[in-house]
């Protein structure tokens, strides 16, 4: 289910949009959202798409281990060296937002070692629903929350809800066992969110993470676009 198929025009922040060495940098996706809502498993699902089109890699943020980064490393959807792991030792969104500092160095580094890369994926630490990325840090950001943890979330609103360019609500296979409306969920969330798009997502099926991929490739197509300007 999505509830806005149309991609708005997005302009990119030039004065961050190119390497020291003049060449357009990657496009920077930022992933965040509640502990267990699917982030790492929509990571995985997003580098088995989209890995055979484009040159990717993944940065991903734990508070005190490497588990996110190992879960893709045992996974293998990408090469080892396409994967970077970052400690926060604090809340998740410190790192994102507030201090980007180590999340930056290890973009950049990716970035240096693995020139030219298409697309880079940071998958925050679980967060709350204050959750947002640094624009400094990424170029859009999906929020992903899922139908078990209540079909209120979308309505309890909060910066990561409203503000994300896409909010992705998973799971939606557990709906009929926890008793979750997702009509009433697609509805709150259009309310929080007005034009910006929701899509739903169930990840036990074989494609289900197309429209996901699609929403990125859409925008990597805009991005690139600029570039060639």
């Amino acid at each position: 289910m999505h509830l806005d198929h149309s991609l708005p025009h997005q302009h990119f922040p030039s004065a961050s949009a190119t390497r020291p060495d003049g060449h357009r940098r990657a496009l920077r996706v930022g992933l965040g959202g509640p502990v267990g809502s699917g982030k790492t498993a929509s990571v995985a699902a997003l580098c088995r798409t989209l890995r055979d089109r484009y040159a990717l890699a993944v940065v991903t943020n734990d508070i005190y281990t490497r588990e996110d980064a190992e879960y893709l490393l045992r996974e293998a959807v990408l090469p080892p060296e396409r994967i970077a792991a970052v400690e926060t030792g604090a809340c998740p969104h410190t790192a994102i937002r507030d201090d980007i500092s180590a999340n930056l160095e290890a973009v950049e580094h990716l970035e240096e070692t693995l020139h030219p890369l298409d697309l880079v994926l940071i998958e925050s630490g679980g967060d709350n629903l204050t959750a947002t990325f640094s624009k400094g840090l990424v170029d859009v950001q999906i929020f992903v929350i899922d139908v078990s943890s209540g079909d209120d979330i979308p309505r309890k609103g909060g910066p990561g809800i409203t503000t994300a360019d896409l909010l992705v609500v998973n799971k939606t296979d557990l709906a009929p066992h926890v008793g979750a409306d997702l009509a009433a969920m697609a509805a709150d969330a259009r309310r929080q969110r007005g034009d910006l798009p929701v899509i739903f997502t169930s990840l036990t099926s074989d494609d289900g993470i197309r429209e996901v991929a699609d929403w990125v490739t859409g925008h990597l197509t805009e991005w690139r676009a600029e570039a060639a300007v």
